[in-house]
């Protein structure tokens, strides 16, 4: 038993990826599932979908690799976050689709709990804000608008999980109700200082906490995979939302570091150490990790759309067939043309967290093509994460060093997206050799835990660079682009 299964459980995909004893990618399999969007701002997932995804891509990558399951030391978990399922605890069937992280229909609520005074309590227990984002307002919708949703759920007979949660009961066959603090955190109902549910907001947002799960270690015991879905049982050790676990991967243990994960959306977190610091740039605080039941903090500012911005290009408009056009398309550029797009498509995140805004585009003229349309969305990307460091970057003064940036993601292969990052921030981008940070640090988690895998100082020296990318921009030229992005998000923000 020398290999760890990493289930990377994220918002389009269903990922299974195997590392040996040297934490070497053996293989990978990956099964993508629909997305629902049933109303304006709504996005949904079929949680079954997700279930029998993740198994199917399990089966297949121990196949691939030409092993069993004997071969299966334990299984790590990451995962999208907020995500919010709600089942029942006899049979495991959901009682409504999946509400997705990026869905916005609880805004009006959460603006109304903002009007009554309420996210000063919120945010200093929690470190969130009032925003549908998080997957409290949605277990509240589940609770009011399924027909006896409520009921069930006080008699306990319904239970609530982030996708981890929802995957571990279903792994184990039901015998464990549980999820890591990672997730915990990201739900706007549990208090990160103190380390339990908050018993208040549950109240505020008349939620039954009997339906919540046990709160356990990133690096845990999460039961064991029932032996009909692999072959034997397989422990389950590790658990962590994907971004938190995109920041193992990295090896950002210490305070003063950054990553930033490219996927659906973009997500940078900066590690704080034990003390968990408030943003005055509405960035969010949240646990890093949690290992021996020490947390470790972070700041994290999250973009709703970036390689989204490529899905569209594709899907929506239709002017390229996959993402490996955007860089050609955007290297052809008419110099002469400025055109930037504002991609807020369910609203803006930090620092805006702005649920009603929607997407714009801005200096189009009778000559913009395709190649400005690609430019301008590959670009958004680097402008938003401007944003997010320049708040950080604030939040963080006098606490220590400059922080240093690591890169992850499907888009942080691209050359082209990268330079322009490290242009538009005006600093060094660090691309590792291993791009699958994400499930490396759930593998890292749960092979730590059984002992297969070093300690955290070991693990962090085995991180190797694979490309740098340096600022090469003109100083007038980055103050242009990035006020004509402010100037577009000003606009998006009051139309």
């Amino acid at each position: 038993m020398t290999h760890i299964l990493a289930i990377d459980q994220g918002t389009t995909s269903s990922r299974a990826i195997l590392f040996d004893a040297k934490m070497r990618l053996v293989a990978t399999a990956q099964e993508e599932f629909r997305q629902h969007f049933p109303d304006s701002g709504w996005v949904e997932h079929v949680a079954k979908d997700l279930w029998t995804t993740t198994v199917d891509t399990c089966r297949a990558v121990i196949e691939k690799a030409g092993l069993s399951a004997a071969d299966v030391a334990a299984i790590g978990i990451t995962n999208q976050r907020e995500t919010t399922v709600v089942w029942d605890r006899t049979t495991g069937e959901a009682v409504h689709n999946a509400i997705v992280w990026q869905d916005r229909r609880t805004a009006n609520y959460c603006r109304s709990l903002r009007e009554a005074g309420h996210e000063p309590m919120v945010s200093n227990r929690t470190g969130l804000l009032l925003d549908p984002y998080f997957s409290g307002t949605k277990l509240r919708w589940v609770l009011e608008n399924v027909d006896g949703a409520r009921a069930r759920a006080e008699n306990g007979d319904l239970l609530f999980g982030t996708v981890d949660s929802y995957l571990i009961w279903k792994l184990t066959g039901g015998r464990v109700h549980a999820t890591d603090a990672t997730n915990a955190a990201r739900t706007l109902l549990y208090d990160i200082r103190k380390g339990r549910w908050s018993q208040t907001i549950c109240d505020l947002l008349e939620i039954p906490i009997r339906m919540l799960p046990e709160v356990r270690n990133s690096a845990d015991d999460f039961g064991m995979a029932s032996a009909d879905l692999l072959g034997r049982e397989v422990p389950i050790r590790g658990v962590a939302g994907d971004q938190q676990a995109a920041t193992v991967g990295q090896a950002c243990f210490q305070p003063g570091m950054l990553k930033s994960t490219y996927g659906t959306g973009c997500f940078a977190l900066l590690n704080t150490g034990d003390t968990p610091v408030t943003s005055k740039n509405r960035l969010l605080t949240t646990i890093a990790y949690q290992l021996d039941g020490k947390p470790t903090y972070a700041l994290e500012g999250s973009i709703f759309v970036a390689g989204a911005v490529v899905q569209w290009l594709r899907d929506g408009l239709k002017i390229i067939g996959g993402a490996g056009e955007t860089q050609p398309l955007a290297e052809s550029v008419d110099p002469s043309q400025n055109v930037v797009l504002v991609p807020a498509f369910t609203g803006l995140g930090a620092p805006y967290w702005n649920a009603d805004c929607r997407g714009a585009m801005f200096g189009l003229t009778r000559n913009s093509r395709p190649e400005e349309f690609a430019r301008a969305a590959l670009e958004s990307v680097g402008f938003q994460t401007r944003d997010l460091l320049e708040a950080m970057r604030d939040d963080w003064a006098g606490h220590g060093a400059e922080a240093v940036l690591r890169v992850d993601g499907g888009m942080s292969a691209s050359d082209w997206t990268m330079q322009f990052l490290s242009d538009i921030i005006d600093a060094p981008v660090d691309r590792p050799k291993v791009l699958e940070t994400t499930a490396l640090g759930a593998a890292w988690l749960a092979g730590m835990r059984i002992g297969l895998y070093p300690q955290a100082d070991e693990f962090a020296q085995t991180w190797a660079l694979e490309k740098q990318f340096t600022p090469a921009m003109d100083r007038a030229e980055r103050k242009r682009k990035y006020d004509a992005w402010k100037r577009a998000v000003a606009a998006t923000l009051t139309f």
